[in-house]
């Protein structure tokens, strides 16, 4: 005859037993059998994700790397849109399987997520206009700075210039057209992303300026959940393959290098490590 106290003694050892099958699931495996996987992107931010106008298709450098490990696990890749700000509650809560998102590996992060190997160093700098005659970040004291919100630009501006007044956009684009409608008279972002906005200006090019200090230098990596060893070791494996391959120089040169709107003469770092 079962007692109270042997129903409660059976479901809390249930429960146990669902906590640790739940502990020991390989998120890998279960990519494998759904025969997808998706990334989390942010699709705003070229060259990295980006809608292509003629396509109305996902393209860029992190499109590119996650298609690759996508190849190599043997699975589709389906591409999910998210704003910065969502990027790691997307991850935590098991909206997507990794993200692909101009994530800066910082240590702050760490206790959040788990990185793959950096796969892309730059640094944030700031864009003025021509004619507010500022040269130099100290000028930028009481000033509108613009930038994306929950990014690694928003906290670096604020340590670099503690006094200028900081407004947020939901994206890049957007802090990037309120600094063309003259709703800042400065704005940060990724030195990388900052030489691809500022080829799309063209003939307007002449009315802005990118200031010479960085404020932070940024270590970029595919995010995962925590604790998801084989799904990193894929990851990183393929990251190291298009290294050794010469895959990985490639791609930056495709989407960075010389004649893209980045316009970068040549790549600085190499995949070879996580270590920020």
């Amino acid at each position: 005859m079962f007692t109270r106290r042997h129903i409660l003694l059976g479901a809390v050892a249930l429960s146990a037993s669902l906590l640790a099958t739940a502990a020991q699931a390989d998120q890998l495996a279960d990519i494998k059998k759904k025969g997808e996987i998706v990334f989390g992107v942010l699709g705003t931010d070229e060259p990295n994700s980006f809608i292509d106008p003629k396509t109305r298709q996902l393209v860029g450098y992190e499109i590119d790397i996650a298609t690759a490990v996508a190849k190599k696990i043997g699975v589709k890749p389906v591409f999910k849109q998210m704003s910065v700000s969502s990027r790691i509650p997307e991850l935590q809560q098991g909206h997507v399987d990794v993200l692909a998102a101009t994530l800066t590996h910082n240590k702050e992060r760490e206790s959040q997520v788990d990185f793959a190997l950096t796969h892309f160093v730059t640094g944030s700098k700031v864009m003025v206009r021509a004619n507010s005659g500022i040269t130099a970040l100290p000028q930028l004291a009481g000033k509108k700075v613009v930038t994306v919100r929950g990014g690694t630009q928003e906290t670096n501006i604020r340590k670099a210039v503690p006094s200028a007044e900081v407004v947020t956009f939901e994206n890049t684009q957007q802090a990037f057209q309120a600094l063309r409608q003259g709703k800042g008279i400065a704005y940060v972002n990724d030195e990388s992303s900052l030489l691809a906005d500022y080829g799309k200006l063209g003939a307007a090019a002449k009315g802005f300026t990118i200031l010479p200090t960085s404020i932070g230098t940024e270590s970029i990596a595919l995010g995962l959940r925590k604790g998801e060893k084989s799904l990193k070791a894929v990851v990183d494996q393929t990251l190291r393959e298009l290294e050794a391959s010469g895959a990985a120089e490639q791609l930056f040169n495709k989407w960075y290098g010389p004649g893209t709107r980045a316009n970068i003469a040549k790549r600085t770092f190499t995949i070879s490590t996580d270590k920020i």
